[in-house]
Parts: structure tokens; sequence; C-alpha cells
């Protein structure tokens, strides 16, 4: 397939965007009204694609339309070159003022306390910038940041692990540890064992999550099957709300008690859970950094730095 002749000439930004549309909407008549086009124009669209590209796109059935193995390439493809024309707008945006944007972060749940320490301390000295944090799974956000949706992922990770389309910065290392309210009788004993802790009231995090698993992994290193869990969430917010009862004790990370709030009256029992694993910043490696993100990952580097000496990390 020649490039200037059956593609250059012939396959627009528009097709393509119109192709996007029904994807995520699946029907032409759903599509037709949100780009205020006639169906038989978006019709002629995807057959012009079809007849260009020499495959099918779409599958049609009496539930709407799905895209075809041809179609979901061309929607991959094509959502990186719109995501690269508006990071070149971005780009050019920032040669005029580069401490200006949006940055779209993505997080687990646990990372909120520390995402929220780096944005107020970037957000005093660059007020222009914007952020659109979302909190999920690892899973989740690194399939979102693969579909440019995000720009940035803090997460725990390994690095043994990574695939090739993604780099990571580990920021600082996380060891988890148990905690409960400061007034809980198990605060004042030194040297628990995990199995001591069995047959408290425990609060913990989905087995299937990414944290639960990491939890499980950390009872199953102890020879010991997860406690009976009263309360399972995966709203960490949740399950600081049942420590404060005063009865319930859980696994997070001890960098929670960094925030102002929690470190008032939460405590981390004398039990030894091991070392903790890294928490990095994964960027995809061939997509180039906004004027945004070169400064978010700047004060990340310094905030983090100051966390990991706070947790004794050399």
């Amino acid at each position: 397939m020649v490039w200037d002749d059956r593609i250059g000439r012939r396959l627009r930004l528009k097709d393509l965007h119109t192709l996007q549309t029904i994807a995520e909407v699946g029907s032409m008549a759903k599509a037709a009204n949100l780009l205020a086009l006639s169906q038989p124009a978006i019709s002629k669209a995807i057959a012009d694609m079809e007849h260009v590209v020499g495959a099918s796109l779409l599958e049609r059935g009496s539930r709407g339309v799905e895209l075809t193995e041809s179609g979901r390439i061309l929607v991959a493809r094509g959502r990186v070159i719109f995501d690269e024309l508006r990071e070149g707008l971005k780009d050019i945006e920032a040669l005029a003022d580069p401490t200006r944007g949006n940055l779209r972060i993505g997080i687990a749940d646990p990372l909120t306390v520390v995402v929220s320490e780096i944005i107020a301390q970037l957000s005093s000295e660059y007020p222009r910038i914007t952020y659109q944090v979302t909190i999920s799974d690892a899973t989740t956000t690194l399939r979102q940041l693969r579909d440019r949706e995000l720009d940035v992922v803090l997460t725990r990770w390994n690095p043994e692990t990574t695939p090739d389309d993604l780099s990571f910065e580990v920021l600082f290392h996380s060891p988890l540890t148990v905690l409960a309210n400061k007034n809980n009788p198990l605060v004042k004993r030194k040297k628990l064992n995990l199995k001591d802790l069995m047959g408290e009231r425990w609060t913990l995090s989905p087995p299937d999550s990414y944290l639960g698993r990491i939890v499980a992994d950390v009872f199953r290193r102890k020879n010991l099957e997860l406690p009976r869990s009263i309360v399972t969430t995966i709203s960490i917010h949740m399950r600081v709300d049942l420590l404060a009862s005063g009865d319930f004790i859980s696994v997070l990370p001890t960098y929670i008690l960094r925030h102002q709030g929690n470190g008032t009256w939460l405590r981390a029992l004398d039990v030894d859970l091991g070392e903790g694993g890294p928490i990095a910043a994964i960027t995809l490696k061939k997509r180039h950094p906004t004027g945004a993100l070169k400064l978010f990952q700047e004060t990340s580097r310094k905030v983090c730095k100051a966390i990991a000496t706070s947790l004794g990390e050399p």
C-alpha cells in the first residue's frame, strides 16, 4: 500500500474521528447526532475509509455496530495521532508559557496523600497548571495511560516487570504497616507478630485488588492465611474511618501517617511486615512530556525525597 496514493490523500482526520465516535457510542445514529451529521454522511465516510484501507472496519448487528479487528487497529493508531496533535498544541502554548496546562494523573487510592502534597507545593509555585486526578487500580490507570487518557501514573511498582512501552522512575519505597487508633491497647504492645493479631477486628482490601494481593502475600510469607476481615472494602477512606472507631486494625502504607489529620490519632503497631515496595511514576516512552508534566516530575522528586527521609530510607 503506497502512502501518498492510498492513504495520505484520502484518509482524513475527520473520518478517523467519526470512526472513533462510532466505536465509543456503538451506533451510527448516535454518532450522527453527536457529530451533527446525517446518517448517510456517516455511512459514506465509513465506506470510503473501508475502501481506502481495503478492509471492513465495522460489524453491523441488531444491537448496533462493533469494530472489526482492522477497525480496532485503526482506532488505536488514530488515538495516538490525535493525542500527538493535542500534545503539539500544548507544546506550542508552552513556548509562550511553559508553566500552564492541564495535567492528567492516575493514582492508586493510598497515594492521594502523596499526590495532594505534590500538587499543593506545585500549585503554589505555578498556579496556572490545572489537574485532573483519576483514582483507580494500576491495571485501569495503566490502560488509560496507554490510551493517552492520562499523562502519568503513580503506583506501587515492580521494576522487573516493566513493559517495553513504559518508562518508570522510582520515587521512594513504601513499607506497609498495621495501623490502629492511638487508643487501641495494641499500640502499647512491643514486638508483635502477625500471628498475635489474627483474632483482631480487621478491615482489609479485597483479596483480588492490587493492594489486597500484596497484603495476602505478606501473610503468606509469614505462613499465615488472611485473617477474617469484618469489613472488606477497596476504599482507603472508609478503612481509616473504621480505624477512628478504635476497634479496627488494617494494613496500609506507612506514608498515610503523613496526612496532618491522620498523624494526630493513627499509630503504627510494632509489627514487622517486611521491606516496602517501590512507588514509581510511570509514563509512556514515546510520548514527549509537556512543560506541566516536567514540573510535576521535578516537584515529585523533591516531595518524595522528603517522604523517603521521614520513612528512614537512605
